[in-house]
């Protein structure tokens, strides 16, 4: 940790420490590449999201697209691809999205770049993803402008995994359990109200709010299986418990208690995602 100050010197200490494995798979930080790509294409956090993309595939946006998983899911489901990513890393950005697209042979159009000011026509992207990206923005109203810009009249925004906090106050707490935010200094998290404030500002219509435990996109890489041993192991051991283990093997119930964890779940830092929608009838600027 002697170097500091960029986001691929916190993922390559995060990588470096043997008791936080469990944390770089589920971040897809794994080496090689490819396979992490091929294991996100593959696991029940994208297979939600396809469902809420349009279809048929045709022009997609990845902004903020990082090591480049989610343009690999993309270009893999048939998707022609323009990733956005303003970091050159070799192993968390540009580079490694450029190294892993022609390993497996896949078509991107890579554009180096901050979401703030896409070079890309008005009008142009049937789909824009945003993993990870919003609580990044540097300004996050022209950020949300400039998607809704860039996307077709009827065309859809998918953002996902935000992190959430209740008040401005809660934001210390939260950057102060990050286990990267110390290092490279790059966190952020903004109140529900101002995500979708920002959203519905830019122009979108947001058809889904997914809450912290309403979808696997948010509480990936826990499966439903993790979450019902983890309700179940926290209850008092008594009865009380043993009638859990019962009770949540239904997943009408297991639905209803998620429901219920998603309304007062208060983390700082929870996991938010957002399907919006362009207006069908709005005109390219």
């Amino acid at each position: 940790m002697n170097d500091r100050g960029t986001w691929e010197n916190a993922v390559a200490w995060l990588v470096s420490q043997p008791d936080k494995r469990e944390l770089v798979l589920g971040s897809y930080f794994d080496a090689p590449l490819e396979d992490a790509a091929l294991r996100y294409w593959k696991s029940a956090e994208w297979e939600a999201v396809r469902k809420w993309a349009p279809m048929p595939p045709g022009e997609a946006l990845d902004v903020g697209a990082g090591n480049g998983i989610a343009t690999f899911a993309l270009a893999r489901d048939g998707w022609r691809v323009t990733a956005v990513e303003p970091d050159s890393s070799n192993t968390v950005g540009a580079g490694a999205i450029k190294s892993l697209m022609g390993s497996v042979q896949l078509p991107v159009n890579l554009i180096r770049e901050f979401g703030e000011a896409i070079p890309v026509d008005s009008g142009s992207m049937d789909l824009v993803i945003a993993r990870q990206v919003l609580h990044h923005a540097r300004d996050l109203s022209q950020l949300c402008r400039e998607l809704v810009r860039v996307l077709k009249p009827g065309g859809t925004l998918i953002t996902l995994r935000d992190h959430v906090i209740s008040s401005r106050e809660q934001l210390p707490q939260f950057l102060a359990a990050h286990p990267l935010h110390a290092i490279y200094g790059g966190e952020c998290a903004y109140p529900l109200r101002t995500y979708r404030e920002a959203l519905k500002g830019a122009g979108l219509t947001i058809t889904r709010v997914v809450r912290p435990f309403d979808s696997v996109v948010n509480y990936a890489p826990y499966t439903r299986n993790d979450l019902r041993r983890i309700i179940s192991a926290r209850s008092r051991p008594s009865f009380t418990a043993c009638l859990w283990d019962v009770v949540l093997r239904s997943d009408r119930v297991l639905d209803i208690v998620l429901r219920a964890l998603s309304r007062i779940d208060r983390k700082p830092g929870r996991l938010y995602s957002f399907v919006c929608h362009k207006s069908a009838t709005t005109q390219a600027l």
